[in-house]
């Protein structure tokens, strides 16, 4: 079970955060509230300010212009897998990190496998919360998968044959 905990920055950590479904009736009362992106643009006004909210993104929900520039001022902004076979989220998060320039945590939801993990983190995600029953501390191990990379990453901007 999780318990709760969810990985952030290469430890387990409580996990503060709590996902508010899109079907929910209205605006819950609660701090550290993650809206999906529709909910949280149409109740801008009342939700701008705060530290305690975050937003999450579908896999069709490319971050672009006027709305990423609101998005990455937040503190936690989420991108949701909805299944292991949609890739898109990957480029979600790259556009976060490169292009936006976004320093906030980056948490992947959903459908978050562990053998996943090595590459969203090569994305720009520094933060997962995973499925239940999954082994939380071989999840964590997960991170550091493989020890040296050809390609350049949000976390190795030089590819393998320039480096010494």
């Amino acid at each position: 079970m999780h318990e709760q905990c969810v990985i952030k920055d290469g430890e387990l950590v409580s996990n503060k955060w709590h996902t508010v479904p899109k079907e929910a009736p209205g605006i819950p009362d609660g701090e550290f509230l993650i809206f999906p992106l529709a909910v949280w643009l149409a109740n801008q006004e009342n939700l701008s300010g705060r530290n305690n909210i975050g937003v999450w993104l579908d896999s069709e929900d490319m971050p672009t212009g006027d709305i990423a520039s609101a998005l990455i001022k937040l503190p936690l902004l989420a991108v949701n897998f909805p299944v292991f076979t949609d890739g898109r989220g990957f480029l979600i998060a790259r556009l976060l990190r490169e292009r936006f320039n976004y320093k906030g945590e980056l948490r992947a939801i959903g459908y978050v496998l562990r053998d996943q993990l090595c590459f969203m983190k090569r994305c720009g995600f520094n933060s997962f919360d995973l499925r239940e029953n999954t082994d939380l501390k071989a999840a964590l191990e997960s991170l550091n998968d493989f020890t040296e990379y050809y390609q350049t990453s949000t976390d190795q901007p030089q590819p393998l044959f320039r480096r010494n």
